[in-house]
């Protein structure tokens, strides 16, 4: 029985039919307004991404630029609610555990080949196949698919995974266990088509601009690593008649403050990760360009459990301590001055249907913080503790590493070896457990709290820290099963808070300049999911 669907794109009216181009003499088809001459569009990366590669992803710079050169089944609006992208709708049967996609058939890649149901099956057996050693083929463990934990680990074939097309423009999912916000996930770029043919010609340089075969509004027409990437127009995109940016540039440029003079000079539309503390300043100046909204993003350090890091971290009392003894009041309104909000929980308090717990210490003055971070230091029996704490480059994680070594020198007597990498060694890095603490982030994949309570679980591939717990797998295993999650949710972090099984920092705001002439940003939108094709720049005076 039909138990849920989406509507088409003709019953929405969100899109405008394409047959033929509808911004003529200049003026933007829908709002009316005054279109500039000029359509391309400049940002700022303050890291060069590791992969174009969707199935090989595993973090939010790479996923900006794969969600403009590919798109996957499901998009989001302005405001983060599903809109369709190649799938035109979906249906939920079997009491959500069966989704039955229909594609669009006039979706293209970029050599004009069709995008078929036959290309998400051969994306998604991809980034579940252990021979591929995607970072982020545990996602596809969290979204239920049939076989998938299995494949994961090597039990079960990869073309045994719980999809299948039925035809070329119907694809058809079966999960393990009901899952309502499936069709949510699908906006990841993991679960993104593959063009097999390119893939199996070029191998691992399949995504250089001179090989790349990709479905997106956007080609990936140049990129020089480490310096800059273009991408431009397709004309073979299903809805290239509705696009009006006609090129994006993203600039790597990992000092903060020469992105901001490059952004004053004109050469950057646009640029997050601000110089710590310059918001206020910035918004004073700028009030129409700087800008300060929720993001699904919780900052946070992570102790390494392993035997690899310092033995003292597996003591809960020094793990207390350390995460006590840190004044998130000072680092969010003395450091970093955009929004943010002090986190002694994990799961970001804008995330959708989820019910902020009260975790005790979180309630208690800084002062009295302080006082029990020192009793649990004493009452450990540690002396001349010594830390190896990484993060990757960036001002604003250097600046805060910077004061949080020093409150633990002066309140715990913790020595701290303070040690930035560049982004793509980062990753390795803490990958490998070469760490004591390690900067972290998590931002949602999808709008839902386990995006990142599943990230504490035993198995999950980003749990860099190697935390594990029972209780939390079992609660976590629960919780998609149940009507209400929230309880469970609830549960583990207490958990999380009773372990110190991380040290949340903080809950993000995404704090940027935008230039004033460029519309369509998605300010609403929590997970930060920008498409420039939605975007365009205005005429000025």
């Amino acid at each position: 029985m039909l138990t849920r669907s989406i509507l088409t794109l003709t019953a929405t009216g969100l899109f405008l039919s394409t047959a033929a181009p509808l911004f003529a003499a200049g003026t933007h088809p829908v709002t009316g307004e005054p279109l500039a001459d000029n359509q391309d569009f400049t940002y700022r990366l303050l890291d060069e991404f590791k992969t174009l590669d969707p199935q090989l992803n595993e973090e939010t710079v790479g996923f900006h630029v794969i969600r403009d050169i590919f798109e996957g089944l499901m998009n989001q609006d302005e405001n983060g609610q599903l809109v369709p992208g190649v799938a035109t709708g979906y249906e939920a049967s079997n009491g959500n555990k069966t989704y039955t996609f229909t594609l669009r058939q006039d979706a293209k890649w970029s050599n004009g080949d069709p995008v078929t149901a036959h290309d998400f099956v051969y994306g998604w057996q991809r980034a579940v196949n252990p021979e591929t050693a995607s970072p982020y083929g545990w996602y596809l463990e969290l979204t239920s698919i049939t076989n998938a934990a299995k494949i994961l680990a090597g039990e079960a074939a990869p073309d045994t995974l719980g999809v299948r097309a039925v035809d070329d423009y119907t694809l058809e999912v079966t999960l393990e266990q009901p899952l309502p916000y499936f069709p949510a996930m699908t906006t990841y770029a993991t679960l993104f088509p593959a063009h097999k043919a390119t893939i199996e010609a070029h191998g691992a340089e399949w995504t250089r601009p001179e090989n790349i075969v990709s479905n997106g509004a956007y080609k990936l027409t140049e990129h020089v690593v480490g310096e800059y990437h273009v991408r431009e127009k397709s004309d073979t995109y299903w809805d290239a008649d509705n696009v009006i940016l006609e090129k994006v540039t993203g600039l790597v440029i990992n000092d903060a403050n020469q992105a901001l003079t490059r952004y004053l000079a004109g050469e950057i539309d646009y640029m997050d990760d601000l110089p710590p503390g310059q918001f206020p300043a910035l918004k004073a100046d700028y009030p129409d360009e700087a800008t300060s909204v929720p993001r699904l993003c919780s900052y946070y350090y992570a102790f390494n459990f392993t035997d690899s890091g310092n033995p003292a971290l597996q003591d809960v009392n020094v793990r207390k301590a350390l995460s006590m003894a840190i004044d998130r009041d000072v680092i969010v309104e003395q450091v970093l001055k955009g929004g943010q909000t002090g986190a002694y929980n994990f799961a970001h308090p804008a995330t959708a249907g989820f019910t902020m717990p009260d975790i005790d210490y979180g309630t208690w003055t800084q002062a009295e913080r302080d006082a029990k971070a020192k009793e649990l230091m004493a009452e450990a029996g540690v002396d001349a503790l010594k830390l190896k704490l990484i993060y990757n480059t960036s001002e604003s994680h250097k600046q805060i590493a910077t004061v949080v070594s020093q409150m633990w020198k002066q309140k715990l007597g913790v020595e701290t070896e303070l040690a930035n990498f560049e982004w793509k060694t980062y990753l390795d890095i803490r990958g490998n457990q070469e760490f004591d603490v390690a900067r972290s982030a998590w931002c949602g994949d999808y709008n839902e709290a386990s995006t990142f309570l599943d990230l504490v679980t035993t198995t999950h591939g980003a749990n860099d820290g190697k935390y594990s717990n029972a209780r939390v797998d079992e609660l976590m295993a629960e919780s998609k099963t149940t009507d209400n999650p929230q309880p469970l949710y609830t549960e583990v972090e207490q958990i999380l808070a009773d372990e110190m099984a991380i040290a949340p920092i903080y809950h993000y705001a995404n704090t940027f300049m935008l230039k004033d002439d460029i519309e369509g940003w998605p300010l609403n939108n929590v997970e930060n999911n920008w498409y420039s094709k939605n975007h365009y720049r205005v005429a000025t005076e």
